[in-house]
């Protein structure tokens, strides 16, 4: 039987060996084709979609106030949740996808943007700045070398 549970569970498991790629092989032709194809935000925007249109009341929640956002969670389904969390998952990995190709195009060493990539799977804007940061020094110090 398919639940939101299972979907769920296949969704976050999908979505981890979508990272490995992108940590172990960054510079393959598989990497590149799975980045470039983005078939798996493609896939977790349309589950994303489903299980947003599962939900009630999630059009009419207040996100302008910290208590709307709070009552928004204590009122959460099964659906709202994954939905949320696969919010997550999605955009965090578009943003590993974007890190690592911009690298390559850029020529950025897998030294530099392994530590932001891992940052951006676990804490993703986290990670996203640290790449930015190390990326803004990164070329500062090529430049000056040029």
């Amino acid at each position: 039987m398919i639940t939101t549970e299972n979907i769920f569970n296949g969704l976050n498991l999908l979505v981890l060996l979508g990272w490995i790629p992108l940590f172990i092989f960054p510079y393959s032709r598989f990497t590149k084709k799975l980045i470039d194809g983005l078939y798996l935000p493609f896939i977790l925007c349309a589950f994303y979609i489903y299980f947003l249109s599962q939900t009630k009341g999630l059009f009419s929640a207040d996100f302008s106030s910290i208590a709307g956002i709070l009552d928004l969670f204590r009122n959460s389904t099964e659906e709202s949740a994954a939905a949320g969390w696969i919010h997550y998952l999605a955009f965090d990995y578009f943003v590993g996808c974007w890190i690592v190709n911009h690298s390559i195009k850029k020529g950025i060493p897998y030294i530099v943007f392994i530590s932001p990539l891992i940052c951006t799977l676990f804490a993703g804007p986290f990670g996203l700045l640290l790449f930015l940061i190390l990326r803004f020094f990164y070329e500062r110090f090529t430049l000056k070398d040029a």
